[in-house]
């Protein structure tokens, strides 16, 4: 679904990611850890088109889209849960929804309302607070408001930037417990999550980053088990 080949990217002359090559096929969740600065939230970023690559590919479904312009990219299938939520504090939280959806507009409000009803299934706390201003929720009930906003426009791959940051760990069990129902349900999931050991026990695959490179990739059990991985990003010499 996404292939990455020599990707390097960065803001003016600091270039951040160097060399990447990487690849999501369809129906994984594939997570990418690694240290703050290591150039998590630069990949995703370059992938929606915030920011230019400077040289190498980024193919999706098969179509380059590094000159592809960041509003058009969600049309395409690949959206992005961005790192803190950003969810438009002064709007309701339908209303919050019914924008993730913009790029479905021409199907017509019956879509909407079928979108509208399945993250309210999914995220039952939000049909609660549907006319609640988005500003006034928990850290909890935004993070799920930012994800079901990406939902609202049934994408094929949906990116997630550091979705547990500040949350509860049994909040944080609950969102992690969702990507997994997403991915079960046929969704292409790309997870960036300083959270490493969280990460890597729903994942398919993953990537580790330092200083804007792949150093270590495979089977997400096989990072569990591999004592540099545990060492830097687990905590521990051993996994019980």
């Amino acid at each position: 679904m996404l292939k990455i080949r020599n990707l390097e990217s960065g803001y003016g002359k600091i270039k951040v990611l160097k060399h990447v090559s990487m690849h999501v096929d369809p129906g994984e969740i594939v997570t990418i850890i690694g240290a703050n600065g290591a150039g998590k939230t630069t990949l995703l970023a370059t992938i929606s088109g915030l920011i230019k690559a400077v040289s190498g590919d980024i193919t999706f479904q098969g179509q380059n889209i590094c000159a592809t312009a960041p509003e058009k990219i969600p049309a395409l299938g690949c959206v992005m849960v961005p790192e803190g939520r950003q969810v438009f504090a002064t709007m309701s939280v339908e209303e919050n929804l019914i924008l993730g959806a913009h790029v479905l507009q021409k199907e017509g409000q019956r879509v909407i309302r079928e979108l509208l009803d399945y993250q309210y299934a999914l995220f039952p706390v939000l049909a609660q607070r549907k006319t609640q201003l988005a500003g006034t929720l928990s850290g909890g009930e935004q993070q799920m408001l930012a994800m079901g906003r990406a939902l609202m426009s049934r994408p094929k791959m949906v990116m997630m930037d550091e979705p547990s940051t500040g949350l509860a760990p049994l909040i944080v069990k609950e969102i992690f417990q969702i990507i997994v129902r997403l991915r079960d349900e046929g969704k292409t999931v790309l997870l960036v999550e300083q959270n490493a050991k969280a990460a890597l026990a729903i994942a398919d695959r993953g990537y580790v980053f330092e200083t804007g490179k792949v150093i270590v990739q495979g089977p997400a059990d096989d990072l569990l088990n591999n004592q540099d991985v545990q060492r830097a990003y687990l905590g521990r010499e051993k996994i019980d």
